[in-house]
């Protein structure tokens, strides 16, 4: 088999490509291979010590890193990097292909369906094991951040003020509300954001809840959407998980379709897209463009590092959905 690289599946590349390292490490020649040892319970202490000032929500264990010269190291304060190692397998089914299933969904998002998302790679431990590293966009080079708020925080949606689970509280079409309201530009946000709707039902992600979505200030001072973050197939994880982690919109399950087949499709997405102000032009194009790559994704997933039975898991999850939305009252 032909070495790829881990961030871009590009072939017959040892370690990171050049496009990747510039991405990710400004030009950097790091290596895929951390230099430390997969977190377990005799080094455990040392991660939090390390990171516990990460303060980044979810249930999967994340850690920040920071680039020293052209090595990756666990920092305290300064993180420009999140890694994701593989999740408690108590949490969850197929742990062990929980990172490369985002580098993926992420590598997909972005190839294919020009969505702009979070600098990402697949890098693993010394002992072999994966995880998932990106990069922060919330980071200026001085090391200062960006003020960014996720959909939750614009809201003020909360544990005191809607209960523990607040980020599941509210339709898309609010959200899409939120993005009208404070992003000068919204017509190209909304445009972005529906699609990245699409995708997300498209690759089976039922869990992009209201801090999956983020507005973040430019350096000019006014708000736009960040790049795409925390996308993935995780039915494979979760399988008796909704299909949407929000409801599309009040009443969504009223229309003639889902109530013949019991499933989102076209329909409900055309009447999201017009009540968050999309014009049908525009929305025939996103449509047109989210349905037409099934060969491409087909490749990708292939070309990915996933197991091979987990390749078919996520190539037929894929597909259901796209027969969903392909089909016709």
């Amino acid at each position: 088999m032909n070495k790829i690289c881990p961030g871009c599946y590009k072939p017959n590349v040892e370690g990171y490509c050049l496009n990747c390292r510039k991405l990710l490490f400004k030009g950097a020649k790091v290596p895929p291979i951390l230099p430390f040892e997969t977190p377990k319970a005799d080094n455990l202490q040392i991660y939090q010590e390390k990171t516990k000032r990460l303060s980044i929500s979810g249930v999967q264990l994340k850690y920040s890193l920071r680039l020293e010269g052209k090595e990756l190291q666990l920092t305290e304060k300064g993180g420009q990097y999140i890694l994701k190692p593989i999740p408690p397998a108590a949490l969850v089914m197929q742990p062990d292909q929980a990172p490369e299933n985002e580098h993926l969904t992420m590598q997909i998002a972005a190839q294919l369906f020009d969505i702009q998302t979070a600098a990402n790679a697949l890098i693993y431990f010394k002992d072999g094991a994966p995880a998932y590293l990106t990069r922060r966009f919330d980071v200026k080079p001085d090391g200062s951040k960006f003020l960014q708020e996720d959909m939750a925080q614009i809201s003020g949606a909360s544990r005191h003020t809607r209960g523990e689970n607040f980020k599941y509280e509210g339709t898309y079409e609010d959200i899409g509300r939120l993005i009208r309201g404070n992003v000068a530009a919204y017509p190209p946000a909304l445009e972005s954001y529906f699609r990245l709707l699409l995708f997300n039902y498209l690759f089976s992600n039922g869990d992009a809840h209201l801090k999956n979505f983020s507005l973040i200030q430019t350096i000019m001072g006014d708000y736009t959407l960040t790049p795409a973050y925390d996308l993935m197939c995780t039915v494979i994880h979760t399988p008796q998980e909704s299909d949407t982690a929000l409801d599309l919109y009040k009443g969504d399950t009223d229309g003639e379709f889902y109530s013949r087949y019991g499933f989102f499709g076209q329909p409900e997405f055309r009447t999201l897209a017009e009540k968050i102000g999309i014009q049908p032009i525009r929305t025939e194009r996103i449509f047109a463009h989210l349905l037409s790559s099934q060969n491409e994704v087909l490749q990708m997933i292939q070309h990915s590092l996933l197991s091979e039975e987990t390749k078919i898991q996520y190539e037929n999850n894929y597909l259901d959905k796209l027969s969903r939305m392909r089909m016709t009252i």
